[in-house]
């Protein structure tokens, strides 16, 4: 199905057309460099979330109550890439009265307070995994200290009775 069809002899270029699809190439002998590329195969970067302030919505709320034509209210829309949707929500959040809602909002995960005492709970918990630390050498040392008198045979507990001797 591929046709070919030659331009005038004075432009040295053939146009072939396969399907729908036509590509310009420079015939042999051609002073034209000219040879279409593919397309980008790069997938364009998403656009990122748009972000209305209070100020914006306001004003567009004013636009869109003064147009009283057919049409005023759908042109306003396109021109400002909005929908009617946001009119909508942007009414009912000025009827509401409040400002915040009006300004736009932080999207994902909400951060979490922290709680003052945890600052104090992190110290206690050191501080007894220190003394534990050094109850631990104390027994130690106190166990040897045991067993060294056994050795050498030191009295450890003295009755009443030795001690008169």
């Amino acid at each position: 199905m591929n046709t070919i069809k030659q331009t005038p002899p004075d432009s040295n270029r053939v146009q072939a057309s396969a399907m729908g699809a036509t590509a310009v190439a420079p015939m042999a002998g051609g002073r034209d460099s000219l040879v279409s590329s593919p397309p980008d195969p790069e997938v364009p970067e998403k656009k990122s979330r748009r972000k209305f302030t209070a100020k914006y919505k306001l004003r567009i709320l004013a636009e869109a109550d003064t147009c009283t034509r057919s049409g005023q209210l759908g042109a306003l829309l396109r021109r400002e890439g909005l929908y009617s949707s946001n009119l909508a929500t942007w009414r009912r959040q000025k009827e509401k009265g409040v400002l915040k809602a009006m300004t736009p909002k932080k999207r994902g995960r909400k951060r979490k307070e922290e709680n003052p005492l945890t600052q104090k709970v992190v110290q206690l918990e050191k501080e007894n995994r220190q003394l534990q630390q050094k109850l631990k050498k104390a027994e130690l040392i106190i166990e040897a200290q045991k067993k060294m008198s056994e050795i050498l045979g030191i009295a450890q507990d003295l009755d009443e009775s030795d001690e008169f001797r």
